[in-house]
């Protein structure tokens, strides 16, 4: 099982971190190009996104909900003259209730996702953007119902292309556990995330993804489909995006989400 102290020492260093970034703005760029940074997952910009989600019809009676706050610090560092490194997170905040008969109510932080690109600064000749390298799984759950109690890692890659106000591409992972509670399931999942997002003058961006995870061990899907409208601006000097939208659970486990969820996202922008 997990240490107690494990998800209290990890949410603290991940709040200090982007604590660190939040300064005023020293140098700006245009709104729109800020926000077509924002669909690059590999983008060299600072962001700490806040994204929560609302699902329910959970559990095999149809009645438990969840409420997931995904808060997803994205870090870049140059690593030299031609290549970047991209430190992208995601700690999940979770608050569910009768996700199955008994479960009763729990609150606390789920695993850690934590993955690392390296991308090459300039796009290829045909305007490609990609970043590849490894992604980790941190058994940091501070409940038995909030993790996998495993470790795991694999690999992990994007492609891009950013044309006039589009963007489109995919990100992709997977995840093996290597190590953790020997009476927990092995972790063997596929990730798929295509995304199209269209960003107007204005800083305006549409977006359509879905976020499909495939578990290998139960050979199940989830497919959620999202939907959301978000724009970037000054909130005194600070800026932001702020946008939401509606998902669609297209698939998902016996015991999985259905039905329609809700989706909202902050995220605060520290240009260079």
């Amino acid at each position: 099982m997990t240490a107690p102290w494990m998800p209290v020492r990890l949410a603290t260093a991940l709040f200090f971190v982007g604590a660190i970034f939040i300064t005023p703005v020293l140098a700006q760029e245009d709104s729109a190009e800020l926000a077509k940074k924002l669909s690059n997952p590999v983008a060299a910009l600072i962001s700490v996104p806040f994204q929560l989600n609302y699902d329910e019809d959970i559990g095999p009676a149809e009645d438990g909900k969840r409420f997931t706050l995904n808060v997803q610090p994205v870090i870049p560092f140059e690593f030299n003259r031609d290549w970047n490194i991209i430190w992208r997170n995601i700690l999940p905040v979770v608050w569910q209730d009768d996700i199955f008969p008994g479960a009763g109510r729990q609150f606390g932080i789920g695993d850690l996702v934590s993955s690392v690109f390296f991308s090459p600064k300039v796009p290829t000749a045909g305007g490609w953007i990609w970043g590849a390298g490894p992604v980790f799984l941190l058994p940091t759950g501070s409940d038995d119902r909030l993790t996998a109690d495993k470790w795991g890692a694999g690999p992990t890659g994007v492609v891009l292309k950013q044309r006039g106000p589009w963007t489109y591409g995919a990100l992709v992972n997977h995840i093996w556990s290597l190590a953790g509670d020997s009476d927990r399931a092995d972790v063997s999942n596929t990730f798929l995330q295509p995304f199209l997002a269209y960003t107007t003058p204005t800083a305006w961006t549409f977006s359509l993804n879905t976020e499909s995870t495939y578990d290998w061990k139960d050979e199940q899907w989830s497919v959620p489909i999202n939907g959301s409208v978000s724009k970037v601006m000054k909130v005194g000097n600070q800026l932001v995006s702020v946008g939401g939208g509606l998902r669609y659970w297209a698939d998902s486990p016996a015991s999985g989400p259905e039905g329609l969820g809700l989706r909202f996202i902050f995220t605060l922008l520290f240009p260079k």
